[in-house]
């Protein structure tokens, strides 16, 4: 009898032995969740939540087809990632872009992009956003207020490129007439190279120079049509450098328009429209150096995200540009921006700030 009791007491003993090991195992089998798979689920979750933002782009002004192709890289992008854009223009006026930043502010944006401006009508607005906590991140626009990210297209590096295309092309010497105008960050870098050309070729004499902003297409072609006239034979002006697309264009128009094509045309940026100006043979614009207009505004954008996200992103970010040339385009069919990539190296598809969880978030 006493054998049997001593048994059974065994055989419970081992049994809630078994229970109890059981149980140990369960819990340390769900306490075993890595660090990583922490940080990914936490990371997910994170993502999540920045879908159905609100994005306002604040523009100086929005002109050409260059502006217009940086919108639809904008709206692209933050389409992709849930989110939904309104634009807010200026129309050049500094005073009324100042007064849609503080209405972004006030209307409780999810976070701000500026296109363009200067810091003494802005950098008071973009301080209160920060303070209010919605990140800013600027293009081509002079801001060092701490916490924005400002990009830039790596202006000097495409004035040297068209303006040292320029001298080999009018074997150092020649008349040139510049089309610029003040006041704009890109524009003021710009112009440094186009200083430094000047002291580096003194045979090539600047013989004119203008500029707006205000229909700058049409103002341009209407200026160069009065320095023509001015300089009425073959071999008095021997190139045009535009430091814009726009003022390219109106330039191009004017000196096609009276047949005097001896006359080269050297731009900056590119869109689609220039692209077909650039490829034709009677054409006077022979080249310009770039950057894919939706890249930058993609690229800005995904800053935009990582700084809602919580990311640390740097205060400045230069994206590279390419110089494109008639010599590199086919001569049998016309090509769009998106195809320029098939003939130019470097040109679009840019990868700056697109981080592993950003394409994530695309796909959801």
């Amino acid at each position: 009898m006493k054998r049997t009791k001593v048994v059974s007491l065994f055989m419970i003993l081992a049994v809630f032995g078994s229970l109890l090991a059981a149980c140990g195992q369960k819990e340390s089998s769900s306490a075993t969740t890595t660090p990583a798979a922490s940080a990914k689920a936490t990371e997910t979750a994170k993502a999540a939540d920045l879908n159905g933002k609100k994005i306002a782009l604040i523009m100086q002004f929005n002109t050409g087809t260059f502006s217009s192709q940086y919108v639809e890289g904008v709206k692209e992008q933050v389409e992709k990632l849930g989110g939904k854009v309104t634009v807010f223009v200026a129309d050049t006026d500094l005073a009324k872009m100042a007064s849609n930043l503080d209405a972004a502010i006030n209307q409780k944006f999810d976070g701000i992009l500026i296109d363009h401006g200067t810091a003494e009508a802005l950098e008071a607005g973009v301080k209160k956003a920060i303070e209010k906590k919605i990140p800013v991140v600027s293009f081509d626009s002079i801001l060092t207020v701490p916490g924005v990210t400002s990009l830039e297209q790596g202006d000097q590096k495409m004035a040297e490129a068209t303006l040292e295309q320029l001298a080999k092309d009018a074997g150092g010497k020649g008349n040139i007439v510049k089309v610029w105008v003040a006041g704009f960050a890109p524009m003021e870098r710009r112009q440094e190279a186009y200083q430094a050309f000047q002291k580096k070729y003194p045979d090539i004499k600047e013989v004119a120079a203008f500029g707006t902003a205000k229909d700058p297409a049409l103002d341009t072609q209407t200026q160069m049509e009065a320095i023509l006239k001015k300089y009425p034979n073959k071999g008095d002006i021997t190139a045009v450098w535009a430091a814009w697309d726009e003022f390219a264009k109106g330039a191009s128009r004017a000196i096609q328009q009276a047949g005097r094509t001896e006359i080269k045309v050297y731009g900056i940026d590119l869109s689609d429209e220039d692209l077909q100006l650039l490829q034709d043979q009677k054409s006077p614009w022979v080249a310009s150096a770039a950057v894919d207009p939706k890249d930058i505004g993609r690229v800005q954008v995904r800053y935009l995200y990582q700084k809602l996200h919580g990311d640390q992103t740097p205060e400045k970010v230069v994206l590279d540009p390419v110089y494109v040339s008639r010599e590199q385009l086919p001569k049998d069919k016309q090509v769009n921006t998106t195809q320029l990539s098939e003939y130019v190296k470097g040109w679009g598809g840019s990868q700056q700030g697109y981080t592993d969880w950003l394409k994530a978030a695309e796909k959801k």
